[in-house]
């Protein structure tokens, strides 16, 4: 198969404008969400190859990570936010998609599968998983709880802002090497992620999502359990949530249209972009399986 290229677009929700990368020209569509501290180039690895097994592959630059994102109300509740995917789904044309999200982007992807999960025909949630079993685990797990320090700090308004700021984002730096244990991270990689939050309003929107995640609408939809099949990857070495964590905090329960799990080796938290070939390779055969139901 010929690598496809890939391009980029702008999506828009209301006076929100999002920049998007894209491949693919199929009615099958899959729309890829980032987490923190990162943005939709992350993906650039999953396009080309979505693209070219016959999928239309779209990664969308998430609310507040750039200037044109940024609403005045200053708005980033996981609700609000799974409202933006759905409205990039009416724009792309798509009755239905297939949802991939890693981190922050994995909580989003469930809230808008579970604020309407006919829109989606099969969810994939990489590196974060269910957050209520998580937040159990986190307090009663002491490793987990300090993994999760970061979380509480984000909290210090001013103090964190100021702090991961400094030195030229040395802190998000910091993060990504802790997260990703022995991956040799190119610069260019850590420089791209820099220049994203080195633009105006990105670090506290960012960190907004952290300080506004727990409103009780978005923490309904959160609960509420994913209507469609879902497939779980996770890295054998994540700094950030542990293998044995992520295992733990995804029940089967809470997916009664069916779960699998994967457990990536010699991957942490960002695997999609430390085993990219491992990553691809099951995304395109949980597609393959599905290729009806978008």
């Amino acid at each position: 198969m010929t690598a496809a290229a890939i391009g980029t677009m702008t999506l828009s929700r209301g006076p929100l404008d999002f920049s998007a990368c894209w491949a693919g020209t199929s009615d099958s569509v899959v729309l890829l969400l980032h987490g923190f501290p990162d943005h939709e180039r992350s993906f650039d690895a999953q396009l080309p190859v979505l693209a070219a097994a016959g999928h239309r592959a779209v990664a969308v630059r998430m609310r507040g990570y750039e200037p044109s994102s940024q609403p005045e109300d200053g708005d980033y509740r996981p609700v609000c936010m799974a409202e933006d995917v759905l409205g990039w789904i009416d724009e792309l044309g798509a009755k239905k998609v297939h949802l991939v999200g890693h981190d922050w982007g994995s909580i989003i992807a469930q809230a808008a599968v579970a604020m309407a999960p006919e829109r989606f025909a099969s969810l994939v949630l990489i590196a974060v998983p269910r957050l209520g079993p998580l937040g159990r685990l986190i307090r009663s797990d002491r490793r987990q709880f300090r993994r999760s320090l970061y979380g509480l700090f984000f909290q210090w308004r001013g103090i964190s802002d100021w702090w991961v700021r400094r030195a030229n984002f040395v802190y998000l730096e910091r993060l990504w090497r802790r997260w990703s244990p022995g991956w040799k991270i190119a610069d260019a990689t850590l420089d791209g992620m820099k220049a994203v939050f080195a633009q105006p309003g990105v670090l506290g929107a960012a960190l907004s999502y952290y300080r506004q995640s727990r409103d009780p609408v978005s923490a309904r939809l959160l609960r509420t359990p994913i209507g469609v099949p879902a497939m779980g990857l996770y890295g054998a070495r994540d700094g950030c949530i542990g293998a044995d964590i992520f295992e733990r905090a995804m029940p089967a329960a809470d997916f009664p249209a069916g779960l699998s799990l994967h457990r990536i080796e010699e991957a942490g938290h960002f695997l999609h972009l430390e085993q990219a070939d491992e990553v691809n390779m099951l995304l395109l055969r949980w597609l393959d399986a599905r290729s009806d139901a978008a």
